[in-house]
């Protein structure tokens, strides 16, 4: 068990394919923010050498974008820092391009697709409320 709960939110209505390019680019932020999350490397029986993955689970949650604003202001008000995703980076084909359009709004104009945090267990279920696993 972990003292920590890493959970990715996503907007409810966001085709497969923007979960799943979400879910990545989220996780990458949690990655680089806590890099004690990664394991050592995996081996297969024959001695190929694979990537570590994190070291522990990952809730994927879904809600509907009021919820999401909702967990969004919960988290700035409890000063958890986030991976943050907004509709507009849709739009954009590189990170240079990402963090300007990002700039461009404030957490009550962004219109939120996703977001992941890590905190402890106990503050991240109070954030999430409202949230349901993913199905």
């Amino acid at each position: 068990m972990f003292d920590t709960k890493i959970a990715v939110i996503l907007r409810d209505d966001l085709a497969v394919w923007q979960k799943l390019n979400v879910t990545a680019f989220l996780m990458s932020g949690i990655v680089a923010q806590t890099g004690e999350i990664i394991g050592e490397p995996y081996r297969d029986g024959a001695g190929n050498v694979y990537n570590p993955l994190s070291i522990q689970p990952i809730v994927v949650m879904a809600t509907d974008q009021e919820a999401l604003r909702k967990i969004h202001q919960r988290s700035l008000e409890r000063d958890v820092t986030t991976s943050l995703y907004i509709e507009e980076m849709f739009a954009t084909g590189h990170d240079v391009a990402n963090r300007q359009v990002f700039s461009e709004f404030s957490p009550e104009t962004a219109r939120v697709v996703g977001m992941a945090l890590r905190a402890d267990r106990k503050i991240v279920d109070k954030i999430t409320k409202g949230a349901k696993l993913h199905a």
